[in-house]
C-alpha cells in the first residue's frame, strides 16, 4: 500500500470533533500555494506552509517571521497538512489535538530559487513569497545533529529590497490581523468573485478598451502624509514608465507619453504574450535591477542603447481597465487585490506584482534609503485613478533627484573625453529656460562617447537658456531636446543645483515640459482631496458640462472639466471673495492661447449660481453680474469663463469701495527676488502710514497688495491717494519703482498699477485662475511666506491641492482691519478732491 503522506494528520485529529479539513484540496495550477495561520494553542504560534508535491509542508514558527536578516527565527516541522488547510480558518475544539484559534494570517504563492524538491531534501531551502504581508526572499534552513521527531530549521529572510531592521519594524506587531477575506488565488475562484463583486468591486463600469491611456503621475512632498492607515506604500522603481495594453492576442507596450516601445521590449512582450493575461490596461514600471536587486536606472538605459533588453522585468501596480470593465472609479485597494489575483495565476519572474509595505512610514522610508533606493511612493487606499499628476499619489525621494534639460556642455579636461560638464536647465512658469547648473560626475567612459554624439548632433549658435541667467566660462549651446535624470545635493539661493550626478537620459520625457520641481506639505494631502479626486471621475449633475476634454491650456494638457472640477473644488474658499460683489468674466472659448472676452453684462437663464444685479448700479450700462452661489463657478467655467475679476466695492454699497488695490507689475529684466523685496518696501510704507496691507500672488507676473477700507470714501479719494502713494515710492526710489506704465518705462523697473482703483476696474479675484499658460492661480498668503514664493504662479490648477490646508487663513483678519483713509492722507499731506457723494 503506497503510503500517506497525511497519516500523520489524521492520526492526531477526531474529524466528528473539529472543523478542520480530513484531505482535499487540489493542487494549484496557478502557482505554488504558501499560508501563515496565525494559532492561538497552549502557546500562541505561527503555522508556516509551503504547497510541495501534494501537500501542505508545514513549520511552527513561535515568534513568526521577521524582515529582519539578521533574525533566525526557529521553525519546528510538523506534519504535512492537507492543501485544502491553507483555506481553514476557524476554532479548533477544546481537548482536540491544536486547540484554539486559527487566523489566516498571510497567504499568496512562493517560488522556488532553485530546485524545490531537492533543497527540501537537503536542508536549505530557498525561496521567493508574493504574499500580502511577505514578499521576497527566503530561506528555510534544517538544524544539524539534532534527532527530534519534530526537527528544527530556521526561517531567515534574505538580503533584497524587502529586508526591514527588527527594530523599526515587526511584521507580526504592525499587522496581526486575517487576511481572509483579501484571499482569491484560483482562476475558478477570481471567475466567481467576479460574479459576487469581489474581483470586479463596486464602482467597475462595463466599457470598451480605449485606444489610448494618459497615466496617473505622483505629486513630491517633504514628509509623510498624515492618516498612515490610509496610505499605501511602494518601491518607487528607477526605471521607465510602462502601460500595457492587452486586448485578445493585442499585446503594445507604451511610454508615459503614448509612444510604442514594444519594437523596444521584444522579450517583455513575449513573456506577456505567455502569461495570457485578461484585456486591460496594465500601468508600471520596466527596470533592470543591480547585483544587489536594486533597481539601477543606468543599467536600463545601457539595455536599450545595446539592444538588448533581456534582464528588463516588468512591475506592475495599477489595472485601471480589466476584462472589460473601466476600473479607475475603484478604490485602488480593490484595483491592486485583482491586480494581484490576476498574476498570481499566471506568474512571471519578468512579470512581477509591485507589493507594498506594510510598515510605518517612516521605517519604510529609512529601509528604502538605506537600500539605495530612490524612494517610495505612497498612495491612498480609496483613490480613484486618475489621468494626471494627483494629490493621492505622492512620491518622498531619499535625495534631490529630477529631470532638466541639456541645453550645453562643455569641453573636456585633460584625459577627460567627450565632455566636461552638462549645463542643465528648468523651464519656469512662462516657459523660458533657467540655468540650473552643471553636472559633471557620474559618467563612464561609454557615456561620455555616445553623449557627445547625441549634442553633435544637436549643435546650435544660440544660447538656448534665458538672458537672466549668467553661465560662467566658454560653453557649447545645443538644442534644448535631451532631458538629464540627475541628482544632487540642493539648491542654491541663486537657483543652481550643487554636487549633482549623472543618472542618465531620460528618453521619454519631453524637454519642454521640463520644470524645477517642488515639494508640496505633506500635510495638504488630506482625505478631502482624496474624495475630491474619487469625484473628479463622476460630472457633477448640477452642471451639464459639453466639450469636456477640450484642452484648455496646451502647455499643460489641461482640459475644460478639470478647470470645472478645480473651481468646484475651491469653490468655498472662493466664494468669501465673490460674496455680493460685481464680477467680470475674462472668456476663453478657445483656449488660452486664442482669442479673450470681458464680459461684464450677460443673461443669466443658462448660467446657474449667477444673477444680474441692480441695474441702477450702471445706470448707462445693462445689469453687472454677481456670482451668487458656488454653482455659479462650473456654470461659468461650462460658459468658457477662465478668469473672475472684482471691483472694489459691494454691491450693497457701490459708491463707496471698501478696498485699495497695488498690483506690482514687474517689467522686463527685474528678477523675482526683486520684486519680493519691492513688495516688502511697499508693506514697509503702508505700515508707516498706519495701512493694514494683505498679500496675494496674481497667478501671473506680479503680487497683489490689498488695503482693507471702511466704507467712508468715494471713488476719486481712493483712486487719489493710490496714485499719491505710488507717486511717492517712484520719487523715493526710482531705481526700483515707476508710476507711469508702458513696457518702455518699465524696463528693470516695477510698475505700482493703481488705476484698479478706479470706479469700474476690476482685479483678479483670489483663488482664480489665470488666463496664461501654465493656469496659475492668485492665492491669499501670509507676509512671512513671501520668501519662499518661486514665482505669482507658484500654485496651478494641479498644484492647488497644496494649499487647501491654509485656505484663507491668511486673510483672517481682513475684515476687521478696515480702516479709514483719513489720518494716512495726513501722513502724506494728500488733499483730496471735493467728494461728490452726498
Amino acid at each position: 500500500m503506497a503510503h500517506d503522506p497525511l497519516s500523520s494528520y489524521k492520526a492526531k485529529r477526531n474529524f466528528s470533533r473539529t472543523p478542520e479539513p480530513v484531505d482535499g484540496g487540489a493542487v494549484s495550477a496557478v502557482g505554488l500555494r504558501f499560508v501563515i495561520q496565525k494559532h492561538w494553542a497552549s502557546h500562541l504560534h505561527y503555522d508556516f506552509r509551503l504547497e510541495l508535491d501534494g501537500t501542505m509542508k508545514s513549520w511552527a514558527v513561535p515568534k513568526g517571521p521577521s524582515f529582519d536578516c539578521k533574525d533566525k527565527r526557529l521553525a519546528v516541522q510538523v506534519e504535512d497538512h492537507p492543501i485544502a488547510y491553507s483555506t481553514f480558518e476557524g476554532k479548533i475544539p477544546d481537548k482536540q489535538y491544536g486547540a484554539g484559534k486559527v487566523i489566516i494570517w498571510d497567504s499568496g504563492t512562493w517560488y522556488p530559487i532553485g530546485d524545490a524538491r531537492k533543497g527540501y531534501r537537503d536542508g536549505d531551502l530557498k525561496f521567493e513569497l508574493r504574499g500580502h504581508k511577505l514578499h521576497g526572499k527566503w530561506v528555510l534552513v534544517r538544524m544539524k545533529g539534532n534527532s527530534e521527531k519534530q526537527v528544527p530549521w530556521l526561517l531567515i529572510k534574505e538580503k533584497d529590497q524587502f529586508m526591514r531592521p527588527a527594530a523599526e519594524f515587526s511584521v507580526v506587531d504592525e499587522h496581526p490581523d486575517s487576511v481572509k477575506r483579501q484571499s482569491v488565488t484560483s482562476r475558478k475562484d477570481l471567475k466567481k468573485a467576479a460574479h459576487e463583486g469581489y474581483a470586479l468591486p463596486a464602482g467597475a463600469i462595463k466599457s470598451a478598451l480605449p485606444a489610448t491611456l494618459t497615466p496617473q503621475l505622483a505629486t513630491l512632498i517633504d514628509a509623510p502624509p498624515p492618516g498612515p492607515d490610509d496610505w499605501v506604500y511602494e518601491i518607487k522603481f528607477d526605471g521607465y514608465r510602462l502601460l500595457t495594453r492587452i486586448e485578445g492576442a493585442g499585446i503594445k507596450l507604451f511610454t508615459r507619453n503614448g509612444n510604442d516601445w514594444t519594437p523596444k521590449l521584444l522579450p517583455l512582450h513575449k513573456t506577456i504574450t505567455r502569461l495570457k493575461l485578461p484585456s486591460g490596461w496594465y500601468d508600471g514600471e520596466i527596470v533592470v535591477p543591480n547585483a544587489d536587486g536594486v533597481p539601477d536606472f543606468g543599467a536600463l538605459q545601457q539595455s536599450f542603447d545595446a539592444s538588448t533588453t533581456n534582464d528588463i522585468i516588468l512591475y506592475l501596480f495599477d489595472l485601471p481597465y480589466f476584462d472589460g470593465y473601466d476600473m479607475r472609479a475603484v478604490t485602488l485597494e480593490s484595483r491592486r487585490a485583482v491586480l494581484q489575483r490576476t498574476l498570481q495565476q499566471a506568474p512571471s519572474e519578468q512579470v512581477r506584482f509591485s507589493a507594498a509595505f506594510d510598515a510605518p512610514p517612516a521605517s519604510v522610508i529609512a529601509s528604502a534609503c538605506k537600500l539605495g533606493l530612490e524612494g517610495v511612493i505612497a498612495k491612498r487606499r480609496d483613490a480613484a485613478y486618475v489621468s494626471r499628476r494627483s494629490s493621492t499619489w505622492v512620491k518622498l525621494k531619499c535625495s534631490q533627484r529630477q529631470e532638466f534639460v541639456i541645453g550645453g556642455y562643455t569641453e573636456p579636461q585633460g584625459t577627460r573625453i567627450g565632455i566636461g560638464a552638462l549645463l542643465l536647465g528648468a523651464h519656469n512658469d512662462k516657459g523660458a529656460l533657467l540655468y540650473a547648473g552643471k553636472v559633471g560626475t557620474g559618467f563612464s567612459g561609454r557615456t561620455l562617447d555616445m553623449l557627445r554624439t547625441r549634442l553633435d548632433a544637436l549643435q546650435s549658435r544660440n544660447n538656448p537658456f534665458s538672458k537672466l541667467s549668467v553661465i560662467a566660462g566658454k560653453s557649447h549651446w545645443v538644442t534644448p531636446t535631451l532631458v538629464a535624470e540627475v541628482s544632487f545635493g540642493e539648491w542654491t539661493r541663486s537657483g543652481h543645483i550643487r554636487h549633482a550626478v549623472f543618472h542618465g537620459l531620460q528618453t521619454n520625457k519631453d524637454a519642454k515640459l521640463i520644470v524645477r520641481e517642488q515639494a508640496a506639505k505633506a500635510e495638504t494631502t488630506d482625505k478631502d482631496t482624496a474624495t475630491t479626486e474619487k469625484q473628479s471621475l463622476a460630472l457633477s449633475v448640477r452642471t451639464r458640462i459639453t466639450n469636456p476634454d477640450r484642452v484648455i491650456d496646451a502647455s499643460t494638457g489641461i482640459t475644460k472639466i478639470e478647470l470645472v472640477r478645480y473651481y468646484d473644488l475651491v469653490g468655498d474658499l472662493m466664494m468669501e471673495h465673490l460674496k455680493g460683489r460685481p464680477v467680470s468674466l475674462l472668456r476663453a472659448p478657445s483656449g488660452v492661447g486664442g482669442a479673450l472676452f470681458f464680459q461684464k453684462h450677460a443673461e443669466t437663464e443658462k448660467l446657474p449660481g449667477i444673477k444680474q444685479l441692480d441695474p441702477a448700479l450702471d445706470r448707462d450700462h445693462p445689469p453687472l453680474l454677481e456670482v451668487a452661489a458656488k454653482q455659479g463657478l462650473q456654470s461659468a467655467a461650462q460658459w468658457n469663463v477662465v478668469e473672475f475679476h472684482t471691483v472694489n466695492a459691494t454691491s450693497e454699497s457701490f459708491a463707496r469701495p471698501d478696498r485699495m488695490v497695488f498690483d506690482l507689475d514687474p517689467g522686463e529684466g527685474v528678477r523675482w527676488v526683486q520684486l519680493q523685496e519691492a513688495v516688502e518696501l511697499m508693506h514697509a510704507f503702508l505700515t508707516q502710514l498706519g495701512l493694514p496691507a494683505f498679500l496675494k500672488t496674481s497667478g501671473g507676473k506680479g503680487l497683489h497688495v490689498v488695503v482693507p477700507l471702511r466704507k467712508v470714501h468715494d471713488w476719486d479719494t481712493v483712486k487719489g491717494f493710490s496714485q499719491a502713494i505710488v507717486l511717492h515710492l517712484a520719487k523715493t526710489i526710482p531705481q526700483r519703482f515707476v508710476a507711469k506704465s508702458g513696457p518702455s518705462n518699465r524696463i528693470g523697473k516695477i510698475f505700482i498699477d493703481y488705476l484698479r482703483n478706479a470706479s469700474g476696474a476690476t482685479t483678479v479675484c483670489a483663488w482664480s485662475v489665470r488666463a496664461r499658460p501654465g493656469l496659475g492661480i492668485s492665492v491669499p498668503v501670509d507676509w512671512g511666506e513671501l520668501t519662499s514664493l518661486t514665482s505669482a504662479g507658484h500654485w496651478h490648477v494641479r498644484t492647488v491641492h497644496t494649499r487647501l490646508d491654509k485656505g484663507n487663513a491668511p486673510w483672517s483678519g481682513y475684515n476687521k482691519a478696515a480702516k479709514s483713509l483719513t489720518a494716512a492722507m495726513k501722513l502724506l499731506d494728500y488733499k483730496p478732491a471735493k467728494s461728490t457723494l452726498r
